[in-house]
């Protein structure tokens, strides 16, 4: 993690997601935007001020209504966006994926002030290696797979940053520590590691 000069000691921060963002299954203080805050609380000495928009369920059309009723201003110093997860679960197409994904995207980028700097994309985790999604392990991790090619693409054309956790997340199998009681999202353990990642790689304006 990094930081510019003429840093200042107080940063807005927007989380964009879905059930991996709002901590589905975790304490509050267990979730990765509210862990990131307090690592660039400890690492900085920043007084973080975390928005999460994100709800259990949400696909990439769902984030986009909930931003436009939120009537957010461009004011954030850092935006992070991860969805997906529900757009490939509810058999939706890559298509309609594509097209919101980028509209979401923009949008990110728009509220950070235009900076796409300010903005991260972190990838969709793979729920087949949880013990909920075990048994069509091999069809979601192809499908997850597929989405994420579409993400980073739309990401890396942008040239904004993109934070790759699927890998962690296919850990989940081996160490049921890092996976939550509903034995389908992860464990507060699990966003630890994910936080580790995102830190190495974000910088902070």
């Amino acid at each position: 993690m990094t930081k510019d000069e003429g840093f200042s000691p107080s940063i807005k921060y927007l989380a964009l997601g879905d059930s991996y963002t709002i901590g589905e299954g975790v304490l509050e203080d267990e979730t990765w935007p509210i862990q990131l805050a307090a690592c660039l609380s400890g690492d900085f000495g920043l007084e973080v001020s975390t928005t999460i928009i994100a709800t259990t369920g949400w696909r990439t059309d769902n984030l986009l209504n909930a931003i436009n009723i939120a009537q957010l201003k461009e004011s954030f110093d850092l935006v992070s966006l991860l969805i997906g997860v529900n757009n490939q679960y509810q058999n939706r197409s890559i298509d309609q994926y594509e097209e919101e994904f980028e509209a979401l995207l923009k949008t990110a980028i728009r509220l950070a002030k235009g900076d796409k700097e300010k903005v991260f994309v972190v990838s969709i985790p793979d729920h087949g290696f949880t013990p909920y999604g075990l048994k069509n392990k091999e069809k979601i991790s192809k499908e997850i797979d597929l989405f994420n090619e579409v993400n980073k693409r739309i990401s890396d054309q942008y040239k904004v940053k993109y934070v790759n956790i699927t890998p962690i997340s296919r850990q989940g199998i081996g160490d049921l520590e890092l996976v939550a009681a509903d034995g389908l999202h992860p464990s507060g353990k699990m966003y630890t590691l994910w936080v580790h990642e995102i830190a190495q790689q974000i910088k902070v304006k």
